[in-house]
Formats: C-alpha cells, structure tokens, sequence
C-alpha cells in the first residue's frame, strides 16, 4: 500500500502537489473538512481531478486531524493506493432519523459482494440516529464483515454537516466505502475515559433517540437542573455532560451518549443515537489524564497486530466533548495515537457527532458517543492473512 497525507489551509492552499501518480480504482481518498466548506467546494473538485479514478469520500468536522496536530478552517487528506484490496462505494441519503435503518440497509445491499471485509461509514450528523444506522449496516451484513466510521460534526455549533460524494458535499447523505480482498489487514480500538456520577435515572418515556421523561419527569428540566449556569450554552454545554446508557439487567458495557439538541416546548433532549424506553441513564464527567490515557489503550488495541515494516492508515474519530474538556491539550490524545503506532502511519480523522467502531471482543459494531475510535488498514504481503 502507497500513502500520502496532506493538508488544506483556507489561507495557504495545498500543503504540497496532489499525487496524481497515486490515482487507481483502488485508490482511497479520505478527506475531513471544516463546515464551511460547503460554500466553497474548490479544493474537492482539485482532488477529484486529481485523482479522477479514486474513491473519494469525507464529511464536516468538529476539527480535523492531521498527524499530531488538529487544526480547523482546514481539510485533512489521506490517500492510500491500495496494491491487493479492492474499494467499492456506496451511497444514500437519509430523509430524517426515522429513515436510519432502511438507509443502513441500502448501503449494505450495494456493498454486498464476495471478499467484503470491512466497511468505513461516513454519515450526517444532525438528521441521523446513528444506533438503528449501524443497525441497518450490520443486520444486511455478513457477520465476520466489520463497520466503523462516524458522523459528520460542526464545531459545538449543532446547525449544519455534509458529507461528501465525490466532489460534491451535501447534507443529509451518508456514504460508505467497503473493502475486499483476502490479503486487507484491519484493525479497531476504542475507549472512552469518562465514569459515571449522581443517581440512575430510568428513561420511562422516549421515542427513538428523543428522551422525553426520566424518572416520569421532562428530561430537559432534570438535565438544566444538572448543569445550573451552564444550561444557558445548550445544547453545546452537554458535550461536557453525556449520559451513559445501560438496558435493565444487561451485564455488558454502558454506552455513551450524546445530545445533538434541545427542544424547549416539548422540555425533550435529541440524542446521537438511542434511548430505549426502560434504560438507566446517568449522568457522565472525566478530566484530562483520563481522555488522553483511554486514547491511547484505543490505539493500542487498534495497532497491536501491525508489523513494523508495513505502512497503515490509521483513522481516529473522536467526539466534540472530548475536544471540548480537552482545551489547549486537544492535541495531546492525538499525540498518543500517533505515539503507539509500531510501524510507519499515516494518519488522519475528525472530530464528530457519533463514532462507529466494533465491540471489543470483535463482536457487533455499534455507535459510540465521547468516545476515541481508532481504525487501522494495512494490506500483507501474503494472502489470507489473519484480521
């Protein structure tokens, strides 16, 4: 596998050529932009007529990572020409959240074909529940086929995200690159860092991923009651207070979620992805050490099989809240990333609104939200190879 790694500065233009040597049917070109760029989709088109034969894919951020560093205003690259794997892309869009399930299928039923091994999601962030995506992905799927990715982010302003297809950024889309081929390498790590505090609660009312009653009483009055002066900056003051969510009885790991918006005259709180009816919620908080610590065990985990002479693209999704907490030390959990990889890297990713990985024990995938998500790609040098 051929890489290269590259920025765009809105002040500067490209941070060197674009490798038009690298264009091929199997070449990836991932790109991760500020919001704005809707407005001015230039530096697309370049990429595109750059390389014209290229699956080229990328959605809006929350900050874009670029090796070490997280910039904004900007457009992070990575294209990697892959020598024994094949690329397949897919795309759809998404009518609101109760479209989510039929529009992971549809992805699915284009990306379905002998070989697939793995398959990377890029998806709005504000008219999407991410849980019934994944969903919709992984139930139309082969099981042994993994999901990761994430959605597309906005800065904490919550008001528009695109993703791109081809050199064209729109909203409400989703996209979907799946990959084949028996000589692929992958790899998947996520942590997130954050603990529990203050009582459980029990959702008892809720539709989808609106909660609308805790504990029978209107979740947006509990949760201003949570965050005292802070409520005044909802919804992005949330980012600093997710909720964990764990069904009744279930002995597995709580998952995180996070709020995407408020709405006042229904007293109702909009989640990134699910909130059964019947769950436990409750209220979450971390500091610094600790986020840059679970970026790290992410990373680990993600790299652990990689040799040291071959190249990797590693992919970090990471949540805006993490970002928000982080501060001035954002770059820090970047840093560990980076820090941990065993071979050379190039790496590149977001931060969003959802983060997509598989379970631990390389079970299902599922939506993540505070959350470091880490995806690795590498190709042997010999066929079947393990995962």
């Amino acid at each position: 596998m051929q890489l290269k790694t590259l920025s765009y500065q809105t002040t500067q233009g490209w941070q060197s050529p674009l490798p038009a040597e690298l264009n091929s049917r199997q070449t990836l070109v991932l790109a991760f932009g500020a919001s704005e760029f809707i407005d001015d989709p230039r530096p697309f088109a370049e990429l595109a007529r750059a390389l014209p034969d290229a699956v080229l894919v990328g959605c809006s951020t929350s900050g874009e990572i670029a090796g070490t560093q997280v910039h904004d205003a900007s457009i992070s690259v990575a294209i990697a020409r892959f020598e024994h794997s094949t690329l397949r892309h897919a795309v759809t869009e998404v009518q609101g959240a109760t479209d989510s399930w039929a529009a992971g299928a549809r992805l699915a039923q284009q990306l379905v074909a002998p070989g697939l091994r793995a398959v990377f999601v890029l998806s709005d962030g504000l008219h999407v529940n991410g849980t019934p995506l994944v969903a919709g992905l992984t139930q139309n799927l082969p099981q042994d086929v993994s999901v990761s990715g994430g959605l597309a982010g906005d800065g904490s302003r919550f008001q528009r995200t695109w993703v791109l297809d081809g050199a064209t950024p729109a909203q409400q889309r989703i996209c979907a690159v799946g990959f084949y081929g028996d000589r692929l390498r992958l790899g998947h790590g996520h942590d997130g860092g954050w603990s529990d505090f203050g009582p459980e609660r029990r959702i008892t009312r809720s539709e989808g991923n609106v909660l609308y009653e805790l504990d029978g009483k209107p979740a947006l009055d509990l949760y201003k009651a949570y965050l005292g002066e802070r409520a005044a900056g909802l919804p992005g003051t949330a980012l600093l207070f997710p909720l964990s969510l764990r069904r009744e009885g279930s002995s597995g790991e709580p998952v995180v979620r996070t709020i995407l918006g408020i709405d006042e005259e229904r007293r109702s709180l909009t989640f990134a992805g699910d909130m059964p009816q019947g769950g436990i919620a409750r209220l979450m908080r971390t500091h610094n050490d600790r986020l840059i610590d679970s970026a790290g065990l992410a990373a680990s985990r993600a790299t652990q099989g990689l040799q040291a002479a071959e190249p990797a693209l590693v992919v970090s999704v990471s949540c805006v809240g993490r970002r928000l907490v982080l501060g001035e030390r954002t770059e820090e959990e970047v840093e560990t990333v980076v820090d941990g990889a065993p071979c050379p890297i190039g790496h590149v990713g977001f931060y969003s609104y959802g983060e997509i990985s598989p379970a631990l024990a390389g079970g299902h995938s599922d939506l993540h939200n505070q959350t470091m998500t880490v995806t690795v790609f590498s190709e042997s040098t010999e066929a079947s190879a393990p995962a």
